[in-house]
């Protein structure tokens, strides 16, 4: 099992932290966005969008972060981690929809401007990153995890973006809920960190 991923890249963590909680082999190959690795020919044939992290299983091959979680807990008939039942698999469907929506266009983004040096709004997306983080503060204040009493993909999903959203200038110190399930998922055993970089006010 191959995982195309970036270090900087909270996408290719999201995908990666799944993979070493399972605690499946793998091996990393990382793709040199800078290089324009990820826009070259034999990469294009394995995601024609030409984004990482894609995951290449044997024949299969998966682009998407959030379809490769959905893909390595339905290939391991794991319904802990994705849930059989309507409701269940709705609700995590819910944070996998947040994951590619509200995460990306608030932390994720404050964070490309910082690291990668994207040209957004630095107010326009620090509120959407502060609007999603105090909806998930009031999610979070009477429970563990997204969804049901356990941890599940929607949890790996949501966190890596939002642990590195101060390296994005969004200040995490009043969603004391927020930090309490960052922590909880650190906890996890087989959790591997996102890598931390010195910018925003993560340099301080």
């Amino acid at each position: 099992m191959n995982l195309y991923h970036h270090p900087l890249s909270g996408h290719s963590h999201r995908a990666r932290l799944f993979v070493s909680l399972l605690g499946l082999p793998h091996d990393l190959v990382e793709v040199d966005l800078k290089a324009g690795a990820h826009k070259k020919p034999d990469f294009l044939k394995l995601n024609p969008f030409g984004q990482v992290p894609v995951l290449e299983d044997d024949e299969v091959v998966i682009a998407d972060s959030n379809a490769i979680l959905v893909y390595l807990a339905k290939k391991a008939a794991l319904t802990d981690w994705l849930p059989e039942d309507a409701q269940g698999a709705a609700a995590v469907q819910r944070w996998l929809s947040v994951a590619a929506g509200e995460v990306a266009y608030g932390p994720a983004a404050a964070r490309l401007i910082t690291v990668f040096g994207a040209k957004y709004n630095p107010d326009e997306v620090i509120g959407r990153a502060h609007t999603l983080l105090g909806k998930l503060e009031n999610h979070l204040a009477n429970r563990h995890w997204l969804v049901g009493n356990g941890p599940t993909i929607a949890d790996v999903a949501i966190y890596s973006y939002v642990a590195r959203a101060p390296e994005g200038n969004v200040d995490l110190s009043t969603y004391p809920a927020v930090d309490t399930f960052l922590r909880r998922v650190e906890a996890l055993p087989g959790f591997v960190p996102f890598v931390q970089t010195p910018v925003g006010l993560a340099a301080a």
